[in-house]
């Protein structure tokens, strides 16, 4: 072969383009969790799968996966990962700012969903809905609050408020405080709940004399004490259920 036939082809080889690279391996999961999510729901993905999937929009350029795992063994379950305040899942390597303030407005948004469910109607007549609003802004918190509605001749809210939080197990609660507050707001009835950290849904003495105590106060002022409820991420008990308001 003469030497001029041989330069075209050393020439090809010269400027053959590069095999192009393989997109990365979790691109091709990532593109199946989507289709997975819009084609059969949010339900169809096991909790790390959903972790992982909130991950990705603030982690664009790794394989989250192992990192949606970690969090789920170093908390608990999903729920206590979406529970962590951004201090805590910044002690997570891998978490930072953007994934920490990404999963706070998960939990905002889910508890901002239930409230508005209870604020334009009666807050009786949907009695879960108001269950359900108080375990997911409650159920999981690491140390006992008192949340008052305050509510209308109809029952509608006027105000909700957190008015009293304590220690891991006892929270202090002033019931002419509770009269008072009542009294400005012109509210005719209120609704008590408290959380129990430690999952224990049963009344404390403490519990029921404070319930008596916020009673006796609200009596005079002809407000009424609808409910107190107790509530932990395992369940709810109502104090009226259980007869300790009449």
């Amino acid at each position: 072969m003469s030497k001029n036939s041989e330069e075209p082809r050393l020439l090809d080889i010269l400027v053959e383009p590069p095999e192009e690279q393989s997109s990365p391996h979790y691109l091709g999961h990532r593109d199946r969790l989507r289709q997975k999510v819009l084609t059969f729901g949010i339900d169809a993905l096991q909790d790390y799968e959903l972790l992982e999937f909130l991950l990705t929009f603030a982690i664009p350029r790794k394989d989250v996966k192992p990192l949606a795992k970690e969090m789920i063994d170093f908390f608990g379950s999903f729920a206590d990962v979406i529970e962590a305040s951004p201090e805590e899942l910044k002690h997570i390597k891998g978490i930072k700012d953007s994934a920490a303030a990404l999963i706070s407005a998960v939990r905002g948004s889910a508890v901002r969903l239930a409230k508005n469910r209870i604020s334009a109607d009666p807050v009786i007549k949907d009695w879960n809905a108001l269950i359900n609003y108080c375990k997911i802004d409650m159920g999981l918190k690491k140390s006992e609050c008192l949340r008052v509605l305050f509510l209308d001749s109809r029952t509608r809210l006027i105000k909700d408020e957190i008015l009293q939080k304590g220690s891991v197990n006892q929270t202090p609660v002033y019931p002419r405080e509770i009269a008072k507050r009542a009294l400005e707001l012109g509210a005719s009835s209120i609704v008590m709940v408290h959380n129990h950290p430690a999952g224990d849904l049963r009344p404390s003495k403490n519990d029921i004399a404070m319930t008596k105590a916020v009673i006796n106060a609200l009596t005079s002022l002809d407000i009424t004490l609808i409910d107190h409820l107790i509530v932990s991420k395992t369940g709810y008990v109502s104090l009226k259920a259980t007869g300790y308001i009449k």
